[in-house]
């Protein structure tokens, strides 16, 4: 295997998993190691209840996402998720859709079917995605997420021709499902502001991704069910260590899946968003534990895509 280790190393990448698990001297444009995202967050009225709860439980939040698309928002609700991120200030990532696992092909349901799900199926549906890409970003989003590498690419395509604002982030879902240091270093090279990891990678795996790339991490250190369910808590003093700049994420374990969601399931989503701010209290509390020296960043810091309120929804 030493050829194999050895060439890896001629282009950069880590020969192996870094066990010794070195210390990342990366960071966040403003110095700090870690920020919080809370997940799931799927309309206004969500999003006011996390930032409320999170007011009372004196949790610094700096990016809420929301997994249902800027598909499933009407304008006036696109327009109160900017106004309100714009004034926190707060990112606030908006998921790109349709993808395959809502279309009509049948491969998307095969049991087998595994990434097939999060992919956009045919050109037709490239373009749909990109249109609510379009869409989102006109209304003032300057965080949209992203799961097929196609998307990705043309996207930042648009990004730097002037077809997407300037300042327009692409947050790469976990849906992806890449997890070596060799393909998250496409995405980045693709366009990539940021890349959620498989919940599942031990230190030494995110070790040799941090090697291999510069753009933060985001990590569940609390999974969804469909995604694992791990609960890492214990974990998330040495994931900021080792992973910095890194995003730490909430999600929750036990939770009914609510995409795509609507006012049918608000008092849900609300209840969800709530104790999903509660979880970020209990592992804040092990991070300042366990590493008080640790850094975080202040709201509205340097790299946070904020949301530009004055921007003008277009319709649907």
């Amino acid at each position: 295997m030493h050829q194999t280790r050895e060439f890896l190393h001629s282009l950069g990448l880590p020969g192996g998993d870094l066990g010794q698990l070195p210390t990342s001297t990366k960071r966040f444009p403003d110095g700090a190691q870690y920020r919080v995202e809370i997940p799931s967050v799927e309309g206004p009225e969500v999003l006011a209840a996390v930032l409320a709860e999170a007011d009372a439980r004196d949790v610094i939040v700096h990016r809420i996402s929301q997994g249902s698309g800027g598909m499933l928002l009407t304008d006036g609700e696109l327009a109160d998720m900017t106004r309100v991120g714009a004034d926190r200030p707060v990112e606030v990532s908006i998921f790109a859709r349709p993808l395959a696992g809502w279309d009509t092909g049948a491969a998307a349901l095969a049991s087998g079917a595994g990434s097939v799900v999060t992919q956009a199926r045919g050109a037709e549906q490239l373009v749909h995605v990109l249109e609510d890409i379009r869409r989102t970003a006109a209304a003032g989003v300057r965080s949209v997420l992203v799961t097929d590498i196609g998307v990705l690419s043309v996207a930042a395509k648009m990004r730097s021709e002037g077809v997407l604002p300037a300042d327009l982030q692409f947050k790469v879902s976990v849906q992806m499902g890449f997890a070596n240091p060799a393909s998250i270093q496409l995405a980045e090279q693709a366009g990539a502001n940021t890349y959620n990891v498989p919940t599942d990678l031990s230190l030494a795996q995110l070790a040799a991704i941090r090697a291999a790339i510069d753009i933060p991490l985001d990590i569940y250190v609390e999974a969804p069910d469909d995604q694992g369910g791990f609960v890492r808590h214990f974990e998330i003093a040495e994931i900021v260590r080792v992973a910095a700049p890194v995003y730490v994420k909430f999600g929750l374990r036990n939770a009914p899946n609510i995409y795509p969601s609507g006012t049918h399931l608000t008092a849900t989503a609300v209840a969800l968003g709530r104790e999903r701010v509660r979880r970020a209290e209990i592992g804040l509390g092990m991070l300042r534990r366990y590493a008080p020296e640790a850094v975080t960043s202040k709201l509205g810091a340097d790299g946070l895509a904020v949301p530009v309120s004055s921007a003008a929804p277009t319709g649907p």
